[in-house]
């Protein structure tokens, strides 16, 4: 029973953090070699350097007409330049080639008058504009030269990147292998979904809500299911878990209560074990931290928004480090609180916001909270606000940085 007389102590948000990452060092996974149409949303393994420029040649930015720029000067709507039409490879003093939007420059050309500065003559056409050497012309290589870096490694594969690496002709890439993680679920009350709860049991919702978030940053899961309170069987699955995958989450049994038992199952197998078990945060205290056969083991709470809040704060930098990728912050914004927030000094505070716009400046309503079970306070808000350690909350109509998880809609 002194189990249940609460953790003796907790470790600040940041240390726990640190403790964990230096003695778990996670490096980058290995590497899958794939077709750049199957590339978004991976991550780039290595650099890649540009195999040619782009582009190769110098090609006409606009629709219009190639000629030698000096003919034009002194062309106006009031005394138009006349030039004669030609259709070969080169342009010579006094000639013009029609040419559209990428194509390439003729010899002897060195600048495109717009197609709307222009108009058609019997045999040519006249130019209402002056143009300078070099207007509407794309040089070779302005886009990229040769052995430049088009993609730095660790870079996360959006459409643009894939874009500019087809641009160069570029067929295939080398990207991180996606982490393999390992979620189960523990506890008596719990039913997977399609089953038909009894009184006093819930939906396992805590590895269809981790499953999501894994897949969002770019990791793969594997489902171990449900783990009922017993020590030899939950000692199993995570077994299993560490065989299977790069990492295990596991939520639920993880407190102070005789049915917590994830801690003490993770410790049974073998050094370090548990790393840190009780974190200064709220929603999330009873997240513990561990190390299995050279594996991360995250014990999570079986409240799904303390869980989703471990993973924030502790899962996702390490997923992260497995994938290359050294920094990937959450988009965040400036906004003013809608009332005050009270929080306990000595915890760090995870304040689930509305963030909407009034007149051009943005506003954080607080949700108000019931406890960390209550999902629906996720749904209402699109981002959270860290409230440090050492405030005892937050003050109404302060300035405070959000970190954004969804859209930001009106009041």
């Amino acid at each position: 029973m002194p189990r249940l007389k609460g953790f003796k102590k907790l470790t600040r948000v940041d240390d726990a953090l640190a403790l964990f990452l230096e003695e778990l060092r996670p490096t980058r996974l290995g590497i899958d070699h794939i077709p750049i149409n199957e590339a978004w949303q991976r991550v780039a393994a290595e650099n890649v350097s540009a195999p040619s420029d782009l582009p190769l040649f110098e090609r006409s930015a606009m629709d219009g007409y190639a000629l030698i720029a000096s003919d034009t000067f002194g062309a106006s709507e009031f005394k138009p330049t006349l030039f004669e039409l030609t259709e070969k490879d080169s342009v010579d003093k006094g000639e013009a080639k029609q040419i559209w939007t990428g194509g390439m420059i003729p010899k002897g050309a060195d600048a495109v008058v717009m197609l709307e500065h222009t108009s058609k003559t019997e045999g040519g056409i006249s130019v209402i504009v002056a143009v300078t050497p070099g207007e509407n012309i794309s040089k070779r290589g302005e886009d990229i030269k040769k052995s430049e870096i088009a993609v730095k490694a660790g870079t996360r594969l959006l459409p643009r990147h894939l874009g500019l690496l087809a641009g160069l002709g570029i067929t295939h890439i080398n990207v991180v292998r996606k982490p393999k993680v390992a979620l189960l679920s523990t506890g008596n009350e719990l039913v997977e979904l399609g089953q038909k709860p009894r009184l006093g049991q819930v939906f396992n919702v805590n590895d269809t809500i981790l499953a999501a978030i894994c897949k969002q940053i770019g990791a793969e899961t594997i489902n171990l299911g449900i783990a009922r309170d017993d020590l030899e069987k939950i000692k199993d699955r995570i077994t299993e878990g560490v065989k299977q995958a790069d990492a295990v989450i596991t939520t639920g049994g993880t407190s102070v209560g005789h049915a917590d038992l994830v801690p003490t199952a993770v410790n049974n197998l073998g050094k370090p074990g548990v790393i840190v078990h009780g974190i200064a945060m709220r929603p999330g205290m009873p997240t513990a931290l561990a190390i299995v056969r050279g594996k991360p083991v995250f014990i999570l709470s079986g409240y799904p928004v303390a869980a989703m809040f471990g993973f924030e704060v502790f899962v996702r930098p390490v997923i992260l480090r497995l994938l290359g990728i050294d920094d990937e912050h959450r988009p965040m914004l400036k906004a003013r609180l809608t009332r005050r927030v009270a929080s306990p000094l000595g915890r760090r505070v995870y304040l689930r916001v509305r963030v909407f716009k009034e007149r051009d400046e943005f506003f954080a309503e607080p949700i108000r909270t019931k406890g960390s079970g209550v999902l629906s306070t996720m749904t209402k808000a699109n981002g959270y606000v860290v409230i440090p350690e050492n405030r005892n909350g937050l003050e109404d109509n302060e300035a405070a940085i959000v970190y954004l998880f969804d859209k930001i809609g009106d009041k």
